[in-house]
């Protein structure tokens, strides 16, 4: 491991740490055995994967091989065989289990071996091996390079800012004859344990220039799995926001159609409502106004015949305003002087020339003359407005 990777294994380890101590695994491990009791026993033999551990012993002169949590001896060779009947012996008490899947385990008599416990601090769970190394001429009789050794935390009680280790400590003299055996059987471990009843402890002493190199088949199929899951994953959200958009589409589509509809209704409701008043509004009016047929009327016939309105309009406060074309809008203001309808007859804004029609066109403002005061004597005009 060079510089460069160190800090990266540094919090992969931290990770795993964290992992095994949460309730996860377990909680995993218990929904998956209820997930595979679901399954037909088939498909659990063909899917129920996963490691499995077997544990080899030599027990005198005879090495045995078992199942990790159980007792039971699957098979038992002589250590003098030849390499390929022991490697023989071992195929035939693990047939039927998967090569990916299988891991071996070289155990030793718990005798063999020193555990003393540690307690160390918390900072030091990023070095373990370097704390073995440091502790060991204070916790055992060998130096370092006199043993195998491994560091791994326990579940005990430790004081605050502490954690509980244990120091699991082989002599090479021990291991490496076994070892040597092993090498010269051909037979291949991936750890190096310490018997714990039917099980092992969870150590591994096993030297890292030992450690088996393993090809993983199914490690290229699980990449275009967890790829094609990935992609798939996408491919939902993107739909799944598709949809979403295309729903809120429609419903801002109805809304706005709904709105139309309220703006409508609502429409309606003024109109009815102004109806509702209208009559006794327009006949109160007409009693103390000149009405607006009679303001048209006077309008139109004092205008030239060159001139014509466009629009009327008589407020609340007796103010009319009309607008409209003339080629001469300046001589408006004297053609309604002499009106008996209208009075302060006046333009408002600025006189403009229309380039559509070449006339200008003017906004004029004049005061309503009250009913009393108009006279019904229209005088004579030029000519009436278009």
């Amino acid at each position: 491991m060079n510089s460069t990777t160190q800090p990266l294994q540094l919090q992969l380890d931290r990770a795993r740490r964290a992992w095994r101590g949460s309730p996860m695994p377990r909680f995993f491990a218990w929904w998956g055995g209820e997930l595979q009791s679901l399954l037909p026993a088939g498909w659990r033999n063909r899917f129920g994967g996963g490691l499995a551990w077997y544990l080899l012993q030599l027990e005198g002169d005879e090495w045995t091989v078992r199942k990790t949590g159980t007792s039971h001896v699957l098979a038992h060779w002589s250590s003098q065989l030849d390499p390929a009947s022991q490697q023989v012996a071992l195929a035939d008490a693990l047939r039927g289990v998967d090569a990916e899947d299988l891991r071996m385990a070289l155990c030793l008599e718990p005798n063999h071996v020193l555990r003393p416990r540690l307690n160390l601090p918390l900072a030091a769970r990023d070095n373990l091996q370097q704390i073995g190394a440091f502790e060991m001429d204070r916790q055992t009789p060998f130096r370092v390079e006199q043993v195998r050794y491994d560091v791994r935390e326990v579940r005990a009680p430790a004081p605050p800012g502490r954690f509980a280790a244990e120091l699991v400590v082989v002599s090479r003299q021990t291991l490496d004859p076994l070892l040597a055996k092993l090498a010269a059987s051909g037979l291949q471990v991936d750890a190096v344990d310490v018997s714990f009843g039917a099980d092992r402890l969870g150590a591994n002493l096993l030297p890292t220039e030992l450690a088996s190199r393993r090809k993983h088949p199914r490690q290229r199929l699980n990449l275009a799995l967890g790829v094609a899951a990935i992609v798939l994953l996408l491919l939902s959200l993107m739909q799944y926001l598709h949809n979403r958009e295309a729903a809120l589409e429609q419903m801002r589509s109805e809304v706005e159609a709904m709105r139309a509809d309220a703006q409508q209704v609502s429409g309606l409701r003024q109109q009815l409502q102004d109806n509702a008043g209208a009559a006794g509004f327009l006949a109160e009016r007409k009693k103390r106004t000149v009405s607006a047929l009679g303001v048209l009327q006077d309008i139109s016939q004092r205008l030239p015949t060159t001139a014509w309105l466009e629009r009327l309009s008589i407020d609340n406060t007796g103010q009319v305003g009309f607008q409209g074309q003339s080629p001469q809008a300046a001589r408006l203001v004297d053609a309604l002087k002499g009106s008996t309808v209208i009075t302060d007859a006046n333009f408002q804004g600025t006189i403009q020339v229309d380039p559509s029609t070449g006339k200008e066109r003017f906004y004029m403002v004049a005061q309503l003359r009250k009913a009393a005061e108009a006279k019904p004597k229209a005088p004579a005009a030029a000519g009436s407005a278009p």
